[in-house]
């Protein structure tokens, strides 16, 4: 297996403040990958670093094993693309879903782009009657399945996922985790995903990271998740603290 997302001693921060410390990944393709821990810990900073989005940090970030600047580039943003926690904060109010969809289309210089967003739309269970609608018409589900179509029209590799369904209504939930799994397996993406929900690790992912104060405390595996057979004393108290997770 070769490495999709590396990162070494990797250290961010925001002006004079330092929010990770020394973070050192390595992410096999096709592989989901969860960090967890309390708010705060830098998990999202460390996906924003990678996006491109945090641009303040030492150390090393690789994407499909080529080094990625501390900017926004053509060849990462291809590579990798985020999906954000609130699916209507992050769609524009007062543009049509083809236009949200089409616009990396153009950015890109991609043609057939009708074609691409009817497929798109359909990839995440959506059919074309929404392709014009605006954001405000559609429920919180809807609008997190165009957020996640919108990542995928680049035909990125590696998918970052920030809280994707800690927004939604349980039921809805469900759905969305489904299409992401369903998603990964058709297209071999590879997932990052930020979550405090160590149920939704058991169920998408196949490993995790455990922070805490901007550093990883322990890396795990889902089977340890599910057992609750954690090595540190933080993971362990965050097990506890979640009520555990399905067998």
């Amino acid at each position: 297996m070769t490495s999709a997302i590396t990162l070494k001693d990797l250290s961010i921060s925001y002006g004079e403040t330092a929010i990770t410390h020394d973070i050192s990944l390595d992410i096999m393709e096709g592989e989901s990958f969860a960090l967890v821990g309390e708010s705060g810990s830098g998990k999202t900073t460390v996906l924003r670093a990678i996006a491109g989005l945090a641009p303040q940090w030492t150390g090393e970030i690789a994407l499909l094993g080529e080094p990625r600047t501390h900017g926004i580039e053509t060849a990462s943003v291809r590579a990798s693309q985020m999906v954000f926690q609130d699916p209507y904060g992050s769609l524009h109010p007062r543009k049509t879903i083809d236009s949200v969809l089409s616009e990396p289309l153009a950015i890109h210089g991609h043609g057939n782009r009708g074609e691409r967003v009817e497929e798109m739309l359909k990839a995440v269970g959506l059919d074309r009657r929404f392709r014009f609608r605006y954001p405000h018409q559609l429920s919180g589900g809807q609008r997190q399945r165009v957020a996640i179509a919108r990542a995928l029209m680049l035909e990125p590799k590696v998918l970052l996922l920030d809280e994707p369904t800690s927004a939604l209504d349980v039921s809805v939930q469900a759905e969305i985790l489904n299409l992401l799994k369903r998603l990964q397996r058709e297209q071999n993406l590879t997932y990052l995903i930020v979550t405090h929900n160590l149920p939704v690790v058991a169920f998408l992912c196949d490993r995790l990271a455990v922070m805490r104060h901007g550093r990883i405390v322990e890396v795990a595996t889902a089977s340890q998740l599910r057992a609750g057979t954690f090595a540190d004393p933080y993971s362990r108290e965050l097990f506890a603290a979640s009520g555990g997770v399905p067998a």
